[in-house]
C-alpha cells in the first residue's frame, strides 16, 4: 500500500492507503463515506499541478523578478488540473508525479464528468464534427456519441485553435485536426493535404489539463485555455503544449473529443457503473444531508394526519397539479404574503445551515467555483450580496454561462419575504425560494439541478 493525501476545497488534507489497484472511483467513494458527503457520481479526483502554476510568467504580468516567477504582489492562479477517470488507478497516476514536484489531488464535485452521455447535452457542434459536414446532415448527440465509441467509423473532430509557437511568446491560430492517431495541425490554412499536417500530440501517452486564468500564467489570447501534457514530461512548463480556444464550447468540444478518443468504450461503462450505483440502496449509516435533487424527489401526500408518499402513477399526477395550482395561488398574486409565523428570525437565517449557501463569497470566487465543478446547466448557489448588504444572489449556469439573479428581502405588514422579480413571486425564506426553482424553472432560464458544495475533510 501507499499513503495517498488528497485535499479538499478547503485546503485540509486527509491521508488515507491505497493499494496498486484502488482507483479514482473506489478513493471517492471512501471519502464520502468518511466525510458523511451525500452519495452520488459527481464526486471526482481532480489532479493538480500547483508547480505548473508558478512557473513561466508573460512578460508584462505581475511584479516578480525578471525571470518571471511570481512576487508578493501577483494574485495566487489556478493550476492546470485534470478530473481522473473514474477506473484510473491513483497510486499509478500519483508514482507519475515528479520527485518534488507539488502536484495533488483534490476531491470536489465535477457535475460535468459524465455529461457527454446525456441525451440533451450539445458538446459538438456539427461544423467542428467531420462526419456532420461529410454527410451534410444534422446528426443527433446519441448517433455522434455513438459513432465515437465505434471503432470502426471514428468521426474526426476539427477546428481553429491558437497555439504558442515554441521558444516565443507568441500566438498563432492554426486549423487542428483530431484522430485516433494523434492530433495534428494544418501548415497551410485549413488543407488537410498529408503534405500540410503536422503531427502534434499523441493522445495514449499524454493526459490534457483545464487552464484557467490562462492569460495571467501564459498570456493566451482568450480565458479558454488548455494544455496536453505528455507522460514522459515530468516537470516545468517546457514540455507542455499550450492551446488556446475561442470559446468554452469549442474547449468543452476538444476535452470532451480527447477523453472519447483516449478512453472510448471504457469510458463508456464507467458511466453505466455510476448510473447502476445510483440505484442501489446505500449503506446503512449516519444520514446524511437531505437532498432536494431529482433524484431524490418523491411524490407526497400531506393531505391527512401523516404524509405517505404516493405510488400510483395518476395519483402523482393529480397531486402535481393541485400543488401547482397552490403555488400558483401563493405566488404569483402580488399582495399575497407567506404565514406570519414565516417571518421568524429562525425562519430569515435557517439558509446558513443549507450546503448550496456559501456566505460572503465574491464574485469572482463564485464563477471559478462553478466553473471547477462543472459548467453545466443548472450547476448555481447562493450567496450574500457585496453590494446589497441585505440582498443575497443565486448564481446559475446556464448554457455554459454563469448568470446571477438579485433577491431582495423585504417586509409588509411586519411579515418577511424573499424575491426576484420585484415582489411578483415571494417566499418565506430562501430554502423554500431554492426549491421552488428545483421543480419549477419561474423566472430562470432553466431549474436548478445541481448544488455547488465543499465538504470539510
Amino acid at each position: 500500500c501507499q499513503v495517498v493525501k488528497v485535499f479538499g476545497e478547503d485546503g485540509a488534507c486527509r491521508s488515507l492507503e491505497a493499494s496498486a489497484g484502488t482507483t479514482a472511483r473506489q478513493l471517492c467513494e471512501t471519502l464520502v463515506r468518511r466525510t458523511r458527503a451525500l452519495h452520488d457520481h459527481s464526486w471526482a479526483l481532480v489532479e493538480l499541478h500547483q508547480h505548473l502554476a508558478l512557473g513561466e510568467r508573460p512578460w508584462g504580468h505581475g511584479r516578480g523578478t525578471a525571470r518571471g516567477t511570481p512576487g508578493p504582489a501577483d494574485p495566487p492562479v489556478p493550476p492546470p488540473e485534470r478530473c481522473l477517470e473514474d477506473h484510473e488507478s491513483v497510486v499509478e497516476v500519483q508514482s507519475s508525479w515528479a520527485p518534488g514536484a507539488d502536484s495533488r489531488f483534490v476531491f470536489r464535485k465535477n457535475f460535468a464528468k459524465y455529461e457527454l452521455f446525456k441525451s440533451n447535452a450539445s458538446l459538438f457542434p456539427e461544423v467542428m464534427v467531420s462526419s456532420c459536414l461529410e454527410a451534410n446532415k444534422s446528426m443527433a448527440h446519441s448517433e455522434l456519441i455513438q459513432n465515437f465509441l465505434n471503432s470502426g467509423s471514428c468521426p474526426e473532430v476539427q477546428g481553429f485553435l491558437q497555439l504558442r509557437e515554441a521558444g516565443r511568446k507568441v500566438w498563432k491560430r492554426f486549423h487542428f485536426s483530431l484522430r485516433r492517431s494523434g492530433l495534428y495541425y494544418s501548415t497551410k490554412g485549413t488543407s488537410k493535404d498529408p503534405r500540410h499536417l503536422q503531427y502534434f500530440a499523441d493522445l495514449t501517452e499524454s493526459n490534457i489539463y483545464y487552464v484557467t486564468q490562462g492569460k495571467k500564467l501564459y498570456g493566451t489570447p482568450t480565458e479558454f485555455g488548455f494544455c496536453i501534457k505528455p507522460h514522459k514530461v515530468r516537470s516545468g512548463v517546457k514540455g507542455l503544449k499550450l492551446l488556446c480556444s475561442e470559446d468554452e464550447q469549442s474547449r468543452s468540444c476538444w476535452m470532451a473529443a480527447f477523453r472519447l478518443f483516449k478512453y472510448g468504450m471504457q469510458l463508456y461503462r464507467n458511466y453505466q457503473q455510476a448510473q447502476a450505483r445510483l440505484s442501489q440502496p446505500p449503506w446503512i449509516g449516519p444520514t446524511p444531508l437531505r437532498s432536494v435533487s431529482d433524484n431524490a424527489l418523491v411524490a407526497m401526500d400531506f393531505s391527512g394526519c401523516t404524509g405517505r408518499v404516493i405510488e400510483n402513477p395518476n395519483e402523482v399526477l393529480t397531486a402535481a397539479l393541485e400543488e401547482a395550482q397552490a403555488w400558483r395561488k401563493k405566488t404569483t398574486h402580488r399582495y399575497s404574503l407567506p404565514a406570519a409565523c414565516h417571518s421568524s428570525p429562525l425562519s430569515a437565517a435557517i439558509h446558513r445551515t443549507q450546503p448550496w449557501f456559501h456566505g460572503r463569497i465574491s464574485r469572482e470566487d463564485t464563477q471559478q467555483l462553478i466553473g471547477r465543478q462543472g459548467l453545466v446547466d443548472g450547476v448555481f448557489l447562493v450567496r450574500e450580496s457585496q453590494r446589497n448588504p441585505k440582498g443575497f444572489v443565486l448564481s446559475l449556469c446556464h448554457l455554459q454561462r454563469i448568470k446571477h439573479y438579485l433577491i431582495l428581502p423585504s417586509e409588509e405588514e411586519g411579515r418577511l419575504y424573499f424575491t426576484m422579480d420585484d415582489g411578483q413571486t415571494r417566499f418565506a425564506d430562501l430554502i423554500q425560494l431554492v426549491e421552488f426553482h428545483q421543480i419549477n424553472r419561474g423566472i430562470l432560464p432553466c431549474k436548478l439541478r445541481h448544488y455547488c458544495t465543499c465538504v470539510a475533510l
